[in-house]
């Protein structure tokens, strides 16, 4: 054998013995119980390994999506994902849920989450503005179908302090307009904030922004 063979073959045996020591916890998994994928969810959710609590769920979905376990998983990872801070998945979790089992009651809770998700979610207001708007016709929705809700207060405060995120916003750029010689583009930014529910003097921008203190 020559010296390449013999090194082909060497090489060609490592990776055998690398294949045959794998983690037996990377071995795919099937064919479980509902109860087996419920009970990892939990696990990896107490880990905060929400990567792998969420594959669990996939697995729980496409094996028994007619399971009583499912909304509670649902609910579960929904929770686990807004306390990550991961408002993005956490407002999947919450459709998911809509979807699949809410009801009249259930619904004005999930409505609500997804609306304070979608709120603290907004971390730059240059850059999520559509979030911002979006955010603005949603709370109003809200509001109307739910004018009893004990949320109501809450979504009234999310709702000021994205119409005043809002007027800042119109009112920065049309002040960066001036300065950089452009009145005509600052006249269409103010004229924005003519029919806005709130006005400069009712703003104290907070230390910490206005997006998300309510929830401090």
């Amino acid at each position: 054998m020559t010296g390449k063979k013999s090194l082909i073959v060497a090489m060609v045996s490592v990776v055998f013995l690398l294949v045959g020591c794998k983690d037996s916890s990377d071995v795919a998994e099937f064919n479980k119980p509902a109860l087996y994928w419920y009970k990892k969810i939990a696990q990896y959710v107490g880990r905060k390994n929400l990567d792998k609590a969420d594959e669990y769920y996939i697995s729980l979905k496409s094996e028994h999506m007619r399971s009583p376990l499912m909304p509670t998983a649902i609910m579960m990872l929904a929770h686990a994902h807004m306390d990550k801070e991961e408002y993005l998945l956490a407002s999947y979790y919450f459709d998911e849920f809509n979807r699949r089992y809410a009801d009249e009651t259930t619904r004005e809770y999930t409505e609500f989450m997804k609306l304070k998700a979608a709120f603290l979610g907004i971390k730059d207001v240059y850059k999520d503005q559509k979030l911002i708007m979006d955010s603005i016709a949603n709370a109003n929705t809200y509001l109307y179908r739910y004018p009893g809700s004990e949320y109501t207060p809450l979504v009234g405060t999310m709702l000021i302090r994205l119409h005043m995120a809002q007027y800042l916003l119109n009112e920065n750029i049309a002040a960066l307009y001036d300065r950089t010689g452009k009145p005509e583009a600052a006249k269409i930014y103010r004229a924005k904030n003519k029919d806005s529910i709130v006005e400069m003097v009712d703003i104290i921008p907070p230390e910490k922004g206005i997006i998300g203190e309510i929830f401090d």
